[in-house]
Formats: C-alpha cells, sequence, structure tokens
C-alpha cells in the first residue's frame, strides 16, 4: 500500500473505482446515441456522413454495462458519498446519469428501427443525454475550480490508502448503515 503526500487531495478507492467504470462508459453511450440520433431521428440535425454498423445495439450493450454500474455508483453517492452530493454540479451529473439509464431501460430498441420517435420515454432519453453532456461539462469545471489539477488528478491516482483497500469495503459500508439515524 503507498501512503499520499499529506497534502495532497486523496479519493476514496471505491469511488475511484466505480467513478472510473463510468468514466469509459458513459462517452462512449454517449457518442454512440449520437451515431443512432443521427442514422434513425435526425430531426434537429445529421452528422455530415452516415456512420456503417449496427448502433442501437451497440448502444443497447453500453446501457446494459452501465446500468449495474450507474446503480452501484448512485448507491455508493447516496450512502458513503452523499457528502458530495452537496455540491449541484456532482448531483447533477448523477441526476443525468439516472435519467439517461432509467429512460434507456424503458425504451424498445425496435421503435427508432421502425421510425417510431413519438414516444415520451424517447424524448426523455434525448434529453437526459443533453443533461448528462452539459452536467459533465459542468462536473468536471467545478472539480477544477474547487480542487485544480491536484483534484482532478487525484481521481487517477493508484495509490491506496492502508484503512481504504477493497478488503475494507464490506466494513466501510457496514459502518454506513449501522450509524444512528
Amino acid at each position: 500500500m503507498a501512503t499520499s503526500h499529506p497534502s495532497r487531495p486523496y479519493q476514496p478507492s471505491l469511488l475511484r473505482l466505480l467513478h472510473a467504470a463510468v468514466v469509459l462508459l458513459v462517452p462512449l453511450a454517449w457518442l454512440s446515441g449520437v451515431m443512432v440520433y443521427s442514422l434513425y431521428d435526425g430531426r434537429w440535425g445529421r452528422l455530415p456522413w452516415q456512420p456503417a454498423g449496427d448502433w442501437i445495439d451497440l448502444q443497447g450493450t453500453l446501457g446494459v454495462l452501465l446500468w449495474p454500474l450507474a446503480a452501484l455508483f448512485a448507491c455508493y453517492a447516496l450512502t458513503l458519498g452523499r457528502v458530495r452530493l452537496r455540491q449541484s454540479a456532482n448531483a447533477a451529473a448523477l441526476l443525468g446519469l439516472a435519467l439517461a439509464v432509467g429512460s434507456g431501460k424503458l425504451m424498445s430498441e425496435d421503435w427508432l428501427r421502425d421510425g417510431d420517435l413519438d414516444h415520451v420515454i424517447y424524448d426523455l432519453h434525448l434529453l437526459a443525454w443533453l443533461l448528462i453532456a452539459a452536467a459533465v461539462l459542468w462536473h468536471g469545471l467545478a472539480l477544477l475550480r474547487r480542487g485544480g489539477s491536484a483534484l482532478a488528478s487525484s481521481m487517477f491516482r493508484l495509490e491506496v490508502r492502508s484503512h481504504d483497500s477493497p478488503v475494507q469495503w464490506p466494513a466501510q459500508v457496514l459502518r454506513w448503515l449501522r450509524r444512528p439515524g
């Protein structure tokens, strides 16, 4: 286990793991959604070139992967990470993620293939992806404003303090669950 310099910010290892997984999947899902939108909808514009491939299935696969990660991340954020939700940018990013994943789970991939674009859930999904794009930008800018590059880079460090190793994660969660109301 590495020890960190006392003046450098440290982020809990479980937060970093969940955050990294979400950070890898959200942009891929967002970009595949742009491709799907351009191919099957395009009411507000299309890409100048039409992408080849089955983007609906790719985005659905990314959504299936993102669903359990988003649920775990939300559980973390609402329990061990609840203090971080006081930052509006963090709360907005989590809300956008929940709305995007939740509305995506309620959609049928056949709607777009059939040209059936008049579903409230589909409109909500489009709105969610606009929200998540804006919230991620806001989240990144707020992070840099609050702690600069030191805070931003703390999310990418591999160091783990002795009290914060994966072996301690269940105990951390149990401590939170047992805390007085």
